[in-house]
């Protein structure tokens, strides 16, 4: 059916005819007005730099600034000309390439890509000196890098050159000096090894008050240095098990000795003449005092990364930062009162002592409450020198998903540490570094995987980032004065804003649209993590060994074990 009437009086299509031709007439006019409307801008715009003051300088175009991606997030790059050369570079970041003026035009236009020029600038062309090499008045010879400076700007420079300079002076005269302190320390090692002559006895005011026999035998209070009793039952018992002579001296050759025990019995060694001639008490005190004596000059020695004393000796972590004396004597108490020492009838008695004066110790003189804070601080400096240890071990291997959460505790436990002071944790900067280099590794594999195309990589590689990348980016925005994690987020961010001017398969496109919301958040509210990765137990020689060896080979592979 036609929605027409069948049947129209002359009348009625009289007027229709009318109407129809009225109409185009007002539109050929309408049309006619346009045509006219245009020509005149056309004729406006050629004539715009006709006018005499618009043609009193000749410009020309010398650079453009492109923008590619939307209106919150993209990329730049740039395009010079380059008068030596007489053609245009690219500038993209970290490279510079030679292009053409049809590049140039196909990247600024826009229409069909996301890329357009978003700056113009113009030079006047009767001035050349503005891009000219400029020459010396006197000498006539060109002018380069501090020469081409204003004299304010030139002298800023040089004084900045200077003050760099006197820092290397610096920084290698530090080298030298660590140098030097370490050849001393192994010959002092080396002296300290050989018997000690026979001393005069101390005066004997210190002898122990009589304690009924039973308070020898109390248990330590629970908790006391845990990690310290643990590594001196496992290498006390191995050593005792494989030496038939059970001196201190013989027991002091094992390796498997820990750096604790090492000290304590090498201590008690070094009291054997006081001990014959005034007995376990005046001995006990010459032990102490040795002890104490060693590992103070290991807490006032500048020592390489690899070598970190805190590690070996927790009365070293409590001298660096300045742990009240009566924790620190209590500490070193316990480790003259182990149980372990029974193996030799001087030691033994030498650790009844100790007992002893661990009982006289009143309620009121050590808080137990502060006592046991800083063991705890003290056994989370050591989980989170295992966290580093192990992160950098992954990373180092390459393996890189492995290695973030490792790395990624390390750092939220030491910035915790450090918050209570400056020698609680381990070099911030370092940790920093190898964050901040697993997470663009981790970006650089996932955006690798996302060019391959194929369903399998790609999802693989927006895995990582939701998963990985983007769960901590976060963590590197919530202080804004590390300027170089705000600078590695703006990198990643980057890699993946340039894929948004390239041609690509629809359904990726999708995916990538979906997923760059997310990458580009600038929240830096933190996502809740799953549980910190369950660390192994290590002891205190295999930790030391261990993190002796990460940082030799961070040294070795030429990148920053100070994290610079």
């Amino acid at each position: 059916m036609h929605p027409a009437p069948r049947h129209i009086t002359e009348e009625e299509l009289r007027v229709l005819e009318g109407c129809l031709h009225r109409w185009r007439s007002e539109v050929e006019n309408d049309t006619r007005d346009l045509q006219a409307s245009i020509s005149r801008i056309h004729r406006t715009i050629e004539l715009m730099y006709s006018d005499k003051s618009m043609m009193q300088v000749p410009y020309r175009l010398h650079a453009v600034l492109v923008h590619e991606g939307q209106a919150n997030a993209g990329h730049y790059w740039a395009y010079i000309f380059d008068p030596h050369q007489q053609r245009w570079m690219k500038y993209n970041d970290i490279s510079v390439t030679k292009s053409s003026w049809e590049e140039l035009v196909r990247d600024s236009f826009g229409g069909y890509r996301n890329a357009s020029a978003y700056c113009l600038m113009y030079i006047d062309d009767k001035k050349p000196f503005l891009i000219a090499e400029e020459f010396d008045k006197e000498t006539g010879q060109m002018l380069s890098g501090l020469d081409k400076l204003p004299p304010d700007l030139k002298e800023f420079v040089e004084a900045d050159n200077k003050l760099f300079e006197r820092e290397m002076e610096e920084w290698d005269a530090l080298q030298a000096r660590k140098l030097q302190q370490e050849k001393l320390a192994l010959a002092a090692a080396s002296v300290a090894a050989q018997p000690m002559s026979t001393e005069p006895c101390p005066p004997d005011n210190t002898a122990a008050p009589q304690h009924d026999p039973e308070y020898m035998e109390q248990q330590s209070p629970t908790g006391d240095s845990k990690h310290l009793q643990e590594d001196t039952e496992r290498a006390i018992s191995k050593a005792a098990a494989e030496h038939d002579e059970k001196s201190p001296e013989a027991l002091l050759n094992t390796a498997m000795m820990t750096p604790n025990m090492q000290g304590v019995i090498m201590a008690i060694g070094k009291s054997r003449s006081v001990y014959d001639k005034c007995g376990p008490e005046a001995a006990f005190f010459k032990a102490m005092k040795v002890e104490y004596t060693r590992l103070l000059r290991f807490a006032q020695e500048d020592t390489p990364p690899e070598r970190d004393y805190r590690l070996q000796h927790v009365i070293v972590y409590f001298i660096h930062n300045q742990a009240p004396k009566k924790i620190v004597e209590r500490t070193l108490l316990m480790q003259f009162a182990d149980r372990n020492l029974g193996f030799d009838e001087r030691c033994k008695s030498i650790m009844k002592v100790a007992r002893a004066k661990l009982e006289l110790i009143k309620p009121d003189e050590v808080n137990m409450e502060e006592y046991e804070m800083w063991h705890q601080d003290y056994r989370r400096f050591r989980d989170t020198t295992v966290f580093l240890l192990i992160g950098l071990e992954l990373f180092l291997k390459k393996s890189y998903v492995e290695a973030l959460m490792y790395l990624i505790y390390a750092y939220q436990y030491n910035k915790e540490l450090l918050a209570k002071g400056l020698y609680r944790g381990h070099n911030e900067e370092l940790i920093a570094y190898y964050r901040r280099e697993c997470l663009l590794k981790l970006n650089e594999h996932a955006a690798a995987l996302f060019e391959t195309g194929e369903e399998a990589e790609v999802n693989t590689g927006l895995s990582i980032m939701n998963e990985l990348v983007v769960a901590c980016i976060p963590l590197l925005l919530v202080d804004e004065m590390e300027e170089k994690d705000m600078v590695a987020v703006e990198d990643m961010r980057n890699r993946w804003c340039s894929y948004l001017g390239q041609e690509m398969e629809p359904n990726l496109q999708e995916k990538l649209t979906d997923f760059l919301p997310k990458l580009l958040d600038c929240s830096t509210e933190i996502k809740s993590f799953l549980d910190p990765p369950k660390l192994p137990s290590y002891s205190t020689l295999e930790l030391c060994e261990r993190y002796g060896r990460v940082m030799t080979s961070l040294t070795l592979s030429r990148t920053p074990a100070d994290g610079r």
